[in-house]
């Protein structure tokens, strides 16, 4: 994935990218998920993470101590049949990935296809 048309998320990335190159290559890897699912998707900077949008807010990723949290909005209604969705609030589910094949290993793909 390359560069964010979007200012502040490119200075974002590129400031994870000088305190952490791992987590830098997971959010990338993530980014270019759903760029490669949704082309029109918008990211914007919001609650300290990168928004995903369509019509509506559908995702985001936040970069935590020990992990990248990738956040589905109503992650409540996707199918999830080896319960690797985490959470318990009313809507909103998320997945912990805390290496590159994470991204595989909790198919996120499949998650990010559900989002919409």
């Amino acid at each position: 994935m390359g560069r964010s048309k979007k200012e502040q998320v490119q200075k974002f990335l590129e400031d994870i990218m000088m305190i952490n190159s791992e987590k830098f290559k997971i959010l990338q890897k993530l980014r270019k998920i759903v760029f490669s699912n949704y082309p029109k998707t918008n990211e914007r900077i919001m609650y300290g993470g990168i928004m995903f949008s369509f019509e509506n807010d559908f995702g985001g990723l936040f970069v935590r101590k020990n992990h990248i949290s990738f956040e589905f909005v109503f992650g409540v209604y996707m199918d999830d049949p080896h319960n690797i969705l985490e959470g318990t609030g009313k809507l909103r589910r998320h997945i912990k990935i805390r290496t590159l094949t994470d991204i595989e290993d909790k198919k996120v793909d499949s998650f990010v296809k559900q989002s919409l």
